[in-house]
C-alpha cells in the first residue's frame, strides 16, 4: 500500500518549516511504524519449537537441583531485591 504524501512551499515559508510539516504529515499517516514494523518482525516460533525449549528449561532446572544436593554447585541467592 503506497502512500503519496506531498507538500508544496508557502510563500515567505523556510526549508526547515517545510520539512518539519512534511515530517508531521509522514507521522500522521503512520508510514514510520509500519515500516519499523515490517522491518524489526520476529516471526511466531512453531509449537514444536516452543516445547522443545520449555522441556530443555525443566531438563537444566532439575539438573541444577541434583547439583545443588550433591553439594557440587553453590545456591545462588533469588534476584529481584526487595519489593
Amino acid at each position: 500500500m503506497a502512500v503519496n504524501i506531498e507538500v508544496e512551499r508557502q510563500e515567505g515559508e523556510s526549508p526547515v518549516n517545510m520539512i518539519r510539516r512534511f515530517s508531521k504529515r509522514v507521522q500522521g499517516a503512520g508510514i514510520i511504524n509500519r515500516i519499523r514494523g515490517i522491518r524489526y518482525y520476529a516471526r511466531k516460533k512453531s509449537k514444536f519449537v516452543e516445547q522443545k525449549k520449555a522441556l530443555k528449561t525443566i531438563r537444566r532446572r532439575e539438573e541444577v537441583q541434583e547439583l545443588i544436593k550433591l553439594g557440587k554447585l553453590i545456591e545462588k541467592a533469588p534476584r529481584g531485591g526487595r519489593r
